[in-house]
């Protein structure tokens, strides 16, 4: 015979559990994507993209400090995300990763694009691979951030 030493009914458990369900849909509803944030994001891919138009491809070739820095600036803006949402970024499920990592993925790609662009005297060319970044980069973090606030739905 098992003892509830808390006094708690198995009903009210189940309540209290309905209730959290109930709190976390309600809390996923009223998220809204903050898009000027994913714009950042764009910004931070499209200026990680354009700091190839300031190298000189060839033998002596000397990757460029600022995208470092566009990394950095990458990490405040996912704090800032974080901040603003709640969601933990270590929690934000499969989809959402895939997505960051994509959109990661195709900023390398359209580096390397803007590289070949520069190596044939097309710098002035690298701002369209820039703008291809700053949207996609935008897309793709606005829909990873569905994906997230999907999973706190699902918790």
């Amino acid at each position: 015979m098992e003892s509830n030493s808390s006094g708690t009914s198995p009903a009210e458990a189940a309540d209290a559990l309905n209730s959290l369900t109930v709190d976390r849909d309600r809390l996923a509803q009223r998220l809204n994507v903050p898009w000027a944030l994913m714009a950042a994001f764009g910004a931070m891919g499209a200026w990680g993209v354009g700091a190839a138009a300031t190298t000189h491809p060839g033998a002596h070739y000397e990757p460029p400090v600022s995208g470092w820095l566009a990394l950095l600036g990458v990490l405040i803006v996912a704090h800032l995300v974080q901040r603003e949402s709640g969601i933990q970024f270590r929690a934000m499920g499969g989809r959402a990763t895939w997505l960051i990592a994509a959109a990661f993925a195709l900023c390398l790609v359209l580096f390397s694009v803007s590289l070949g662009l520069v190596s044939l005297n097309l710098t002035w060319a690298v701002a369209f691979p820039s703008i291809v970044a700053f949207g996609s980069t935008t897309w793709l973090s606005g829909l990873a951030y569905k994906a997230a606030v999907e999973q706190l739905r699902r918790g």
